[in-house]
């Protein structure tokens, strides 16, 4: 059975993709720290954004999950026609 390629990200982009993460969340928390208003609102949004963000994370782990698990019961549904037809192959 043919085994898929695993997919290997470069160095260099995984340290974009943190760097880009880590830029947008400082500017974020920047903008929120010198906001013209009182600590209680200040407070309020960086929560919100700390749920965003973490929400973020939990939703692209379970459509991960969901990927791999369609790619998974699509290989073995691939095997059991294979097999299948192997079984009643009428050219014998």
């Amino acid at each position: 059975m043919n085994k898929a390629p695993l997919q290997q990200h470069t160095t260099a982009w995984v340290i974009q993709v943190w760097a880009s993460f880590a830029i947008a969340l400082a500017a974020t928390g920047v903008g929120i720290v010198n906001l013209p208003v009182t600590n209680w609102v200040k407070g309020y949004m960086g929560m919100g954004v700390l749920f965003t963000v973490g929400s973020s994370f939990s939703l692209a782990k379970t459509l991960r999950d969901r990927h791999e698990a369609e790619k998974l019961t699509s290989k073995v549904e691939e095997a059991r026609v294979e097999r299948i037809l192997t079984e009643h192959n009428t050219l014998r």
